[in-house]
């Protein structure tokens, strides 16, 4: 039976099953898939393509695409091509771990970018052609008009650029979305940008739906299939203690003028320490608050509930199961208080910068003068991807970075002599915060920050050894103003590598 979610009587007739949808894709093309971090992502087609590469590969035929996506995505995507060998290139951020095994086995090659920058470099050409978009809706109005889903991400520059698309019309989804998203189609390219009129994270400057070419549409799949929304743990003491810290500095810089008493808007990566937070936030003394963010999280949905939280603006949800039943059984409820965006938007850099961000993101690992790596373990195997932490970063009001002292039970210290890949340079990192403490890097030299990091963030177990090194390094070191010892300074993740453990032997 046809879904009453297609309106437009026109289009009722590319309704097919998603193996045929399948069968429009060739080798070696481009395919813009939906999805952002576990939302919204194509589920069926997808898994239909990976069988037919399967098939194709059984007989003994090459079959490989080329992905790109808003973010991350879930199982039926990302891991059902990567375990049918179908991906060639990836871009711009991957969590699964099936790709990222065969990224860093050197089988599928993968580019790790800031996410503002995919849709203007698409537009731009740099990227090459896209043939064909496979994005999730929730609907398709009367006149065509196509009903955003529960993530837009790319989305619209997907419709806009490929030669064909198939859409996956997932009847989960709340009916209710329909209103919540802003897409705004003013953007343009060089030489002929114009200023995005929003001022606030709840302006409105675009429209409810996306416009596309009915021509371009050659297939339509009904599905009704849940998000890959993962449970969040329960916040444990290190989650929070540094929540704590860090709520301790927000009541702080309100006290001495430097934040109103709502604070600005909010910005928080995804991940236990950063929903710990958003849990603090319910009983800390702030009110009216906003977000503009990448992503809802749980914690936004109770923050929203209780009146805490005026609104959020961001481009996707991630949201625990519970979280997501909840939501698609109250989404009406929180029509008003959400809004949707382009990832382009939601993360603009002009955007963050003039609305005041406070951007708080994790982190792998922090040198001692505040250098961040959020992307390479032992600073050759990709965990992840920077995601929109350096949209983010560079540009908020304050940059701040979170994350336990350890990890793998005290092997590795999330505080080392030289981050072994850098994402965020030191100019980007004003605050980091561990279950120690917390570092207020803003306005000192690379001396000054050494000496608070080790102070307030490094462990116990580690901090002597890390005073050890600064301390030589101050005797020995080729030049003064951020003191190295060059063939000490990775020795740690080297003698990770060699012995499974940062300390040394006996330690």
């Amino acid at each position: 039976m046809t879904s009453t979610r297609i309106q437009n009587q026109s289009l009722r007739a590319r309704i097919m099953s998603a193996e045929d949808a399948a069968a429009l894709i060739q080798p070696s093309t481009t395919i813009g898939m939906s999805g952002f971090t576990g939302s919204g992502y194509p589920k069926s087609v997808p898994m239909a393509l990976a069988r037919r590469i399967e098939d194709e590969h059984a007989a003994g035929n090459p079959f490989r695409v080329r992905i790109w996506t808003g973010a991350s995505t879930g199982p039926e995507l990302d891991g059902a091509l990567a375990k049918a060998d179908g991906i060639e290139f990836r871009l711009p951020y991957n969590s699964d771990p099936v790709a990222r095994e065969k990224i860093n086995n050197g089988e599928m090659h993968y580019f790790d970018m800031h996410l503002s920058q995919v849709a203007p470099m698409a537009w731009q050409g740099f990227l090459g052609p896209l043939d064909t978009a496979v994005v999730e809706i929730s609907g398709i109005t009367p006149d065509g008009s196509l009903i955003p889903s529960s993530s837009i991400g790319n989305n619209k520059t997907w419709l806009d650029q490929a030669k064909q698309i198939i859409l996956e019309v997932n009847s989960w989804q709340s009916e209710a979305l329909n209103g919540m998203h802003d897409i705004y189609y003013g953007t343009a390219l060089p030489p002929h940008r114009k200023p995005i009129p929003l001022e606030r994270p709840d302006d409105r400057i675009g429209q409810a739906h996306f416009q596309v070419d009915p021509d371009k549409i050659v297939a339509i799949v009904e599905t009704d299939a849940p998000d890959r929304n993962l449970p969040f743990a329960d916040p444990d003491d290190v989650a929070t203690a540094i929540a704590g810290h860090l709520l301790d500095f927000f009541a702080h810089e309100v006290k001495v003028g430097r934040l109103p008493q709502e604070l600005l808007p909010l910005q928080s990566g995804v991940g236990n320490v950063t929903n710990a937070v958003l849990a603090g936030l319910m009983d800390a003394p702030f009110s009216n608050m906003t977000a503009y963010t990448e992503v809802i999280q749980d914690g936004m949905l109770d923050l929203l509930e209780a009146g805490k939280l005026r609104m959020a603006s961001a481009t996707a949800f991630s949201l625990s199961p519970d979280a997501a039943e909840r939501f698609n059984r109250e989404a009406s409820h929180f029509r008003d208080k959400l809004i949707l965006r382009p990832q382009e938007i939601s993360n603009h850099p002009e955007l963050v910068r003039r609305l005041g961000c406070l951007a708080m993101n994790g982190l792998i690992e922090a040198d001692i003068y505040g250098n961040v790596n959020s992307t390479h373990v032992m600073g050759s195997r990709i965990q992840n991807g920077i995601g929109g932490s350096g949209d983010f970063a560079r540009n908020a009001y304050v940059s701040i970075f979170m994350t336990p002292s350890t990890a793998k039970g005290g092997k590795i210290s999330a505080i080392v002599p030289q981050a072994s890949h850098v994402d965020h340079a030191s100019q980007d990192v004003q605050v980091i915060v561990t279950e120690q403490g917390i570092a207020d890097l803003r306005g000192l030299s690379p001396k000054q920050r050494a000496e608070t990091i080790i102070a307030n963030c490094a462990h116990p177990t580690y901090r002597p050894m890390l005073q050890d090194y600064y301390d030589r390094a101050r005797r020995t070191s080729f030049g003064q103003h951020a003191p190295n010892i060059l063939s000490e300074a990775l020795s740690w993740h080297q003698r990770y590598v060699e012995t499974g453990s940062m300390l040394p032997t006996g330690s």
